[in-house]
């Protein structure tokens, strides 16, 4: 893939990355944006290991995925709504977002459980395609959809 062609499948898919990485990051724009940037430069650094043979966006994905997971102080789980809303204290995630509430039960789960969670309801992957990106069984993705599920229902008392 030439420099050219990646730039231009980098800004096809730009707002799905940050959008997928400002789940994963709780609605904290500025960890996300620098996860974006990081899995941009990694994914620049690793086109000769991009073979043409599955998505682009699954690709560069899996490589967000990855510096997530990578990412000490991405986002720390929490106990409860609560403590995470007290953490963030107003300043991380805008508090007019219509999605604060999501954001902030999201925070609760383990990374695994809110990967799985954020790429099925909120980027549209199957769950072949989630066992794919994570590195993982598509029974593992299952559980933890399952769980994410279970605690999200109990978070958000819906």
């Amino acid at each position: 893939m030439t420099r050219e062609v990646f730039i231009a499948q980098v800004e096809r898919e730009q707002e799905a990355l940050r959008g997928f990485l400002l789940a994963l990051c709780c609605g904290k724009k500025d960890d996300a944006d620098d996860l974006a940037q990081d899995a941009l430069v990694k994914a620049y650094l690793s086109l000769a290991g991009y073979q043409n043979k599955g998505k682009f966006r699954s690709w560069l994905f899996k490589i967000a995925h990855n510096t997530f997971l990578n990412h000490k102080a991405s986002c720390r789980t929490m106990d409860s709504i609560d403590e995470a809303r007290t953490l963030i204290g107003g300043t991380a995630a805008d508090s007019s977002f219509e999605h604060q509430d999501l954001y902030l039960a999201l925070r609760t789960l383990p990374p695994k459980e809110r990967s799985a969670i954020t790429l099925f309801y909120l980027n549209g992957y199957s769950i072949k395609e989630i066992a794919a990106i994570t590195d993982t069984t598509e029974g593992a993705v299952k559980q933890q959809l399952s769980r994410g599920r279970d605690k999200l229902k109990a978070k958000l008392q819906l």
